[in-house]
């Protein structure tokens, strides 16, 4: 008998203030390491099938499409958590953006010394039930949806019970 554990959206709500949290504080902590297959994974498995959990989503999201370069972010913005980072290049700024509560939320940016090109990326992973999950040889309950964007202001809308990640050019 195997018992496996799995990881609702909530958890990956969590996940996504965790890193969060490392972000900010990046300048005294430089690696962080998860467990990435069944017991604390975040990929499910049986004998013959495999599904990414709700956590291990995020950890995808964030490992392929948030910058290198932290950016300060202040302001009282609770109830969501924010963090942003310029691409390596700085041509890019990508902010990341979690919204624990039931309600969409606008958020204003107010940039210094760089200007949106009106274009971008933005990637969510969203659902309606926090207890929603993946299971391997189902069909994903929780997944990563991509929307390219145009006519992009300083405003930016946030999904109720939603990570998003907002890839913006600026010139």
């Amino acid at each position: 008998m195997c018992i496996r554990d799995s990881y609702y959206f909530k958890d990956a709500l969590g996940v996504a203030r965790g890193l969060h949290e490392m972000f900010r504080n990046s300048d005294i902590i430089f690696m962080a390491n998860t467990h990435p297959v069944n017991v604390h994974g975040q990929v499910k498995t049986t004998k013959t099938e495999a599904a990414m959990e709700a956590t291990g989503l995020v950890w995808a999201l964030y490992r392929h499409h948030f910058g290198t370069l932290p950016v300060a972010v202040s302001g009282d913005f609770a109830p969501l958590d924010i963090v942003a980072a310029w691409t390596e290049d700085r041509k890019t700024l990508t902010v990341a953006i979690v919204n624990p509560t039931e309600y969409e939320h606008t958020l204003t940016l107010a940039l210094k010394n760089a200007q949106l090109t009106g274009a971008g990326r933005l990637w969510v992973i969203a659902h309606s039930d926090p207890m929603a999950y993946n299971e391997p040889a189902q069909p994903p309950q929780v997944m990563i949806e991509e929307q390219q964007l145009s006519g992009v202001s300083n405003e930016l809308s946030v999904l109720p019970l939603s990570i998003s990640l907002y890839e913006l050019p600026v010139r």
